[in-house]
């Protein structure tokens, strides 16, 4: 399993002057720290109007930075907001060329359809999110393979277009896919391409069954919209290392995550995604084919359930708005294995777990919250010696 740094740029309040630069200068430093000490990949998101969630709003801009500072971590841009509104295809497979060759090949290069507060922001027609992300996945390999490039729908038309530079990398970057819900897994194994996922909210259980559903559709897939099949999983989760598992606390972690948990369910507007989420989980559940593979891990998953978990429960709370203490969060987060958090040891332990997963990339998200910069490099210091134990 490689051991990666999953970066968002947080910025939360209390502000000070010249707070904006001070979180980019520090995420500069960190991204030079984790080249040093052996990490795999340095992912950085693409978010618009988060304010303190994140400042990550020009992710290539902060990938071609470090790739002048740095000479070994790959850099992953995870991901691009696929939708035409946000990102042109053409205006990707561009920028992304041009890092995969500033990086000297070392480009790893995402795509996903965003969520409606960006959606509404940027004019993007919901109905649509889904299926130029599609298109997208489908253009940006070819630009990258083919002298001159032709593509029409009813979405674009492109003609006979030579589309500079080519990537480095040939044939071209990995390719990977964020996801969040099952089905969004399966698509991912479909596509060809990895799967970026999260394991905040979920237990050690559930990543499982998530990991074996993308890696029978990948098995399954024949058609990649890439030149190859890039069967790789990824998980994100917040990882805070000190000295003792004491210490950790005492840093801020279990305020730092439960801040997170607050931030991110409110700023994606979780509980219209869950709602919709839910809404197409049934679709798939009324297929008269069976829904495919999401079909079947759905079913699967109701005839084993036994009611909501903690950390369920607590999660359902924060989405009603209600104001839940922030050592309930972390526990009950914790209690499911979703955090590392704590001393050498306890975080060895916590990624063992997921290594004996299968996962091939687990995205260290270190720089959370109010987290002072010197804990957080002290943390990626610390993981950053266990990195040989679990990437030989």
């Amino acid at each position: 399993m490689k051991v990666d740094v999953f970066n968002e740029i947080q910025d939360p309040r209390p502000w000070q002057d010249g707070h904006q630069h001070a979180r980019i200068t520090e995420a500069l430093e960190q991204a030079r720290l984790a080249d040093a000490l052996g990490y795999g990949c340095w992912w950085q998101v693409e978010h618009h109007g988060a304010e303190e969630f994140s400042l990550s709003s020009a992710p290539e801009l902060m990938l071609a930075a470090i790739s002048q500072q740095t000479s070994r971590i790959r850099l992953g841009h995870s991901a691009v907001l696929a939708p035409a509104r946000f990102n042109h295809p053409i205006r990707v497979a561009e920028r992304a060329a041009m890092l995969d060759h500033l990086s000297g090949g070392r480009l790893e290069f995402g795509l996903t359809r965003s969520t409606a507060p960006e959606w509404r922001l940027f004019g993007v027609d919901p109905a649509e999110a889904r299926r130029q992300t599609q298109q997208a996945f489908e253009m940006i390999p070819k630009m990258w393979t083919s002298e001159r490039f032709s593509h029409s729908s009813e979405d674009f038309e492109i003609h006979d277009v030579p589309i500079v530079p080519k990537p480095l990398r040939r044939p071209h970057p990995p390719l990977w896919q964020a996801a969040a819900s099952p089905a969004s897994f399966e698509e991912a194994g479909r596509r060809g391409v990895g799967v970026l996922g999260t394991t905040i909210w979920e237990s050690i259980e559930r990543v499982r069954r998530m990991v074996g559903l993308y890696r029978a559709a990948a098995d399954a897939c024949t058609s990649p919209v890439g030149a190859t099949v890039n069967n790789q999983v990824a998980f994100f989760t917040f990882v805070h290392c000190a000295e003792t598992d004491e210490q950790a606390v005492r840093n801020g972690a279990v305020a730092a995550a439960a801040w997170y948990t607050v931030k991110a369910l409110t700023f994606f507007e979780a509980a219209d995604a869950f709602v919709e989420t839910v809404r197409h989980q049934q679709s798939l559940l009324d297929d008269p084919s069976g829904g495919g593979l999401t079909g079947d891990f759905l079913r699967a998953e109701a005839a084993t359930s036994t009611g909501p978990n903690r950390a369920q429960v607590v999660i359902g709370r924060v989405l009603q708005g209600e104001d839940v203490d922030p050592e309930e969060i972390f526990d009950a987060l914790n209690e499911q294995d979703s955090l590392i958090v704590g001393s050498p040891d306890t975080c060895r332990e916590k990624l063992r777990a997921y290594a004996d997963l299968g996962i091939d990339r687990l995205m260290a998200f270190h720089q959370v919250g109010n987290l002072k910069h010197e804990d957080v490099m002290t943390s990626l210091r610390l993981i950053g010696d266990l990195i040989p134990e679990f990437d030989r």
